[in-house]
């Protein structure tokens, strides 16, 4: 697929996608939100891709959503508007600003709910759109350098589309604080919210846990991953009573598969199993 704001980079079964618009800090626009949505897809799709690896261009994260995307659905609103006062029919769906903000949710919901293991990279700026994806991101690394923003009540407006992974990620009193100070936050207080899980001193080293993170991700069963995250999303909103026969039902079925036979013969014989990459 050719993209014209995202790097696309598939290696030894690592999807890295590099958010590609360095001249307005990786600012996500609609054709961004469009081409992250189907390259997710693509790389669900495809049977050797194993982890997905979130980052940004130019020392910057995300800086939000595309103000200029933003105009141009209050222009789309204001030409409907316009026409539905001069014929007194009232355009059907949502309005066109809706219809920009959703898109951006479907993009998050899409990142949540993926099976592949999603490892995002953090650099300088990191708001809006950013800061929804760090939030549904398996593993978030950080350099110390970060600045985390919530500005959304500050400009009038609100953090609609991130604010159930805030919730899920931080918490219900943790995301209300953020939310209603239109928070700037930091490295070292992003670290202790556990709004990202590492923080680190130099590129090298940001890069460094990168690849220690892919391998520890490497060394796990890839049906394993996908099963378990999917029902650890069940768990954050079911009791543990209904969830035992299920959950027995899954993990007879993995102890069951292939890999779950390959990986606890594999342990047995002390050895590595086959999908753990060897050194090369």
């Amino acid at each position: 697929m050719t993209t014209s704001t995202i790097q696309v980079r598939q290696d030894k079964g690592i999807c890295t996608i590099t958010l590609n618009r360095p001249e307005v800090r990786n600012a996500m626009s609609l054709a961004m939100i469009n081409e992250l949505l189907t390259t997710l897809r693509q790389a669900e799709e495809d049977a050797g891709v194993r982890v997905i690896v979130l980052r940004g261009a130019g020392g910057h994260f995300c800086a939000g959503g595309d103000i200029s995307d933003m105009a141009q659905a209050r222009m789309k609103l204001a030409v409907q508007q316009a026409e539905e006062a001069k014929t007194g029919v009232k355009a059907e769906g949502p309005s066109p600003v809706a219809q920009v903000n959703a898109q951006f949710g479907r993009l998050c919901l899409a990142f949540a709910r993926t099976s592949l293991p999603v490892v995002t990279v953090l650099e300088g700026t990191v708001m809006g759109g950013g800061f929804g994806l760090a939030c549904v991101s398996d593993v978030t690394l950080a350099l110390d350098n970060v600045s985390f923003r919530l500005p959304e009540t500050s400009l009038g407006i609100i953090p609609a589309q991130i604010a159930p992974f805030l919730v899920e990620r931080l918490g219900y009193a943790e995301a209300k604080r953020l939310s209603v100070t239109g928070a700037k936050v930091n490295a070292q207080e992003a670290l202790t919210i556990r709004l990202v899980h590492e923080v680190h001193g130099s590129v090298e080293a940001l890069n460094d846990a990168l690849h220690n993170t892919i391998a520890s991700i490497m060394a796990c069963g890839p049906q394993a991953i996908a099963t378990t995250k999917g029902l650890l999303a069940r768990a954050r909103l079911s009791t543990p009573d209904d969830l035992i026969d299920d959950a027995a039902e899954l993990f007879a079925r993995a102890v069951l598969s292939d890999e779950g036979q390959e990986g606890t013969s594999a342990f047995m014989q002390k050895k590595k199993p086959s999908w753990v990459p060897q050194a090369s």
